[in-house]
């Protein structure tokens, strides 16, 4: 009797097991019991502007119960083929001032002329106490330019450039003048010229019509 007794409970232990094995949900999360399906590895957007963080500082003012103290940053963005903005700005972090600067720079974009991964001719410009030479450069020659001035002549599209600081160090100066320099490049179809000059006196004689005095 104790041996069929012990084996109507075993009988009964693999129905319950065999039961439960049926009602536990496959592992892996997947209804066949395979593996969960990996998620799709999305590709990063390829950004349509080169954003360069030039200068972060941080200022201060003074307030009654003491000093407050703020980020402030200076950045540049470029497409490389001549579109160019710089932009700053203050925030509480150092991640909200470049996000902000960023939008500011955005915001003020300007066209730069560029000839064969260079500029046209030698231009130069003052912006407070910073002043900046930019000069054209044969194919190879790379940028001669440091720090800011480097910046802003990569993300706009210059290859091949001299640069020379004849002025301030102050960086947000520096940018500012460097911007001012490349926008006063002409391109060469506007370029005056002495024997420019003397073809549009020609054209210009050519062109007047002849008035015959009539008979009295």
């Amino acid at each position: 009797m104790a041996e069929n007794t012990q084996a109507q409970a075993m009988q009964t232990a693999a129905a319950e097991t065999a039961a439960k094995n049926q009602t536990r949900p496959p592992r892996g999360g997947r209804r066949d019991g395979g593996r969960p399906a990996r998620a799709q590895a999305t590709a990063p957007e390829e950004k349509q502007f080169d954003e360069r963080v030039v200068h972060i500082d941080r200022v201060a003012r003074v307030v009654k119960g003491g000093r407050r103290f703020r980020f402030r940053a200076l950045v540049v963005v470029g497409d490389h083929k001549g579109k160019v903005g710089i932009g700053t700005a203050k925030g509480a972090d150092v991640t909200a001032a470049v996000s902000k600067a960023t939008e500011v720079a955005k915001k003020h974009f300007v066209n730069i002329q560029l000839y064969k991964g260079t500029v046209p001719h030698e231009a130069e410009a003052k912006v407070a106490g910073a002043r900046i030479l930019v000069m054209p450069a044969a194919a190879g020659t790379g940028l001669i330019a440091g720090g800011v001035v480097r910046t802003v002549l990569e993300v706009t599209g210059v290859s091949n450039a001299l640069s020379k600081s004849l002025g301030s160090s102050n960086k947000t100066n520096i940018a500012y003048a460097t911007i001012a320099a490349l926008q006063s490049i002409e391109p060469s179809k506007n370029w005056v010229t002495t024997k420019l000059k003397a073809a549009r006196k020609s054209t210009q004689t050519e062109k007047k019509p002849v008035v015959k005095k009539e008979a009295e």
